[in-house]
């Protein structure tokens, strides 16, 4: 059955960009090859963490929605583990209150404002 998914994964901030584009297109990739469809993916940049992961304070950050097979997200977070670019990761299964939720913020819809 295939879900929707939303994954964030922190890169380490001594990676030159050369070596940023290629662990995010590896995930791309990765998703694709097994059957998987990007809907969105979004790059937050360099952000400084809450708290220090490996005595890093900052981490490249991105997030990538996605629909796929359920067995799929136990490859991706093998890939992830595996990776030593890979500081930190997460991968949520949307239900359908959260992909619509993530539908209106990607296209810029507000929530109608509530009056009492």
């Amino acid at each position: 059955m295939i879900n929707q998914y939303e994954t964030v994964f922190i890169l380490t901030p001594v990676l030159s960009d050369i070596q940023v584009k290629e662990s995010v297109e590896k995930y791309e990739q990765l998703i694709k090859d097994n059957g998987g469809e990007i809907v969105n993916k979004e790059n937050w940049g360099l952000k400084k963490l809450a708290y220090s992961i490996q005595k890093k304070n900052t981490g490249f950050y991105f997030l990538y929605e996605f629909k796929a097979e359920g067995e799929f997200v136990d490859k991706l977070t093998t890939a992830y583990k595996r990776d030593e670019r890979v500081i930190r990761s997460l991968v949520v299964k949307l239900d359908k209150h959260g992909v619509a939720y993530t539908t209106r913020k990607r296209n810029k819809v507000q929530e109608p404002a509530k009056t009492e």
